[in-house]
């Protein structure tokens, strides 16, 4: 059963109705015990009895649950007794624009030579937006001014960015600082915008940029490798000579991610290292802007972008959640009677997060398969509490 209801949703909210998609008569859910169970700590979701409406119960907050996910799901299953049914409930969560436009810092300055050819382009910080989609960042405009245009590319599930342009060269005699306004706007109707101070500081001449010799790098790490592990070296050359021509490498921080706080870049030799552990589960690619900056009187710099994908190692283990249905178990409890739900999870990627699960001992109880990693433990045989008042079931789950 799908539904969906929008984040910050008021408490009490409908999200569907379980009596008319379940095909169940609303004066026999309760008699027939419905039980509406998740794997989450919150209970966002109840039924009502009295209608068989499920409304939700807990406050929705969709950057707080699938921050940087297009699509957002919460998974729960409903079960009713006398008979078993059981099916189950994913609730898409729609976004809401309650998010502006946000840059890191209030000013951002920018060192450009007088002699920069037209059409010299210069990175600019990326505004952040928690809300998804269409109500994330979607343009950038630039004050009205004579000497620099924007140009706007769009990243798909990256959002926009945007780099200045320089359309008329630049004469320090004439102009020494030029202050601009650069706004950000995210999708929402009405949108919201977020602005960002730019301020260019004219300085003397050193005619070449460096230049690095790819556009996009890309690098493969496992997320167990060694602190000071290298990934990858970066390489850029610039034709000028003696100090103009030295060149050196660095980060490019923008928005809330630095990349100096996970790697390392020599800014003599470009090799990247790893500066810290890695996690697959947390993170599993980075996007890293670099720039390569000559060391003459007035420097020169280019952009480059590296990606960097963590490969993922088999370092978690499953994890086993027992939802108990039904404690004590009546002795003439029917084969297939439902004991307990039982959800397994692993943070890994790929075959290192595929589960599967099975019980030890030969007890009268089984497993059986749900959808995916959920599973019912059910009645398999014959109970006599005189012979055995209780069972000690061990369920154990491997990942591939």
């Amino acid at each position: 059963i799908s539904y969906s209801v929008a984040e910050e949703a008021d408490k009490g909210t409908v999200v569907g109705n379980l009596a008319k998609d379940l095909n169940v008569n609303v004066r026999d859910l309760q008699t027939r015990n419905l039980n509406i169970v998740s794997g989450h700590r919150k209970k966002y979701f109840e039924a009502n009895f009295k209608t068989g409406d499920l409304y939700v119960n807990e406050r929705i907050d969709r950057e707080e649950l699938c921050l940087n996910s297009i699509k957002c799901t919460l998974n729960v299953e409903a079960i009713l007794s006398d008979p078993v049914v059981h099916r189950r409930i994913e609730v898409v969560i729609a976004d809401v624009n309650d998010n502006v436009p946000t840059f890191m810092d209030k000013s951002f300055s920018l060192n450009i030579s007088e002699s920069s050819p037209v059409g010299e382009r210069f990175l600019l910080p990326l505004a952040v937006d928690a809300d998804s989609s269409s109500n994330s960042v979607k343009n950038y405009k630039l004050s009205v001014n004579e000497y620099f245009s924007l140009d706007v590319q769009s990243g798909g599930e990256h959002g926009a960015s945007a780099e200045l342009v320089l359309l008329k060269a630049l004469d320090r005699e004439k102009q020494g600082v030029i202050k601009l306004t650069l706004s950000a706007t995210d999708g929402g109707r009405p949108p919201k915008t977020g602005t960002l101070q730019i301020i260019v500081n004219v300085l003397d001449v050193n005619d070449n940029t460096p230049s690095f010799s790819k556009t996009l790098y890309k690098a493969r790490v496992n997320e167990n490798a060694p602190v000071g592990s290298v990934v990858i070296q970066l390489n850029a050359t610039d034709l000028d000579e003696g100090d103009n021509g030295k060149v050196v490498y660095s980060f490019f921080k923008r928005a809330n991610f630095n990349p100096s706080d996970i790697f390392l870049i020599n800014a003599e030799t470009g090799d990247v290292s790893v500066k810290r552990e890695l996690d697959y589960e947390t993170q599993s690619a980075y996007e890293i802007h670099v720039q390569a900056t000559d060391k003459g009187s007035s420097p020169r710099r280019s952009n480059g972008k590296l990606l960097i994908e963590v490969v993922d190692v088999n370092d978690n283990a499953p994890e086993i959640i027992v939802t108990s249905l039904m404690n004590p178990v009546k002795e003439d409890a029917e084969t297939g009677s439902v004991v307990a739900l039982v959800t397994v999870t692993d943070k890994d990627g790929g075959n290192n997060g595929q589960t599967r699960c099975k019980l030890v001992g030969s007890t009268p109880f089984k497993l059986n398969s749900n959808y995916k990693s959920y599973y019912s433990l059910v009645v398999d045989g014959p109970l006599d509490r005189e012979a055995h008042p209780s069972y000690n079931v061990t369920i154990i789950a491997n990942d591939d």
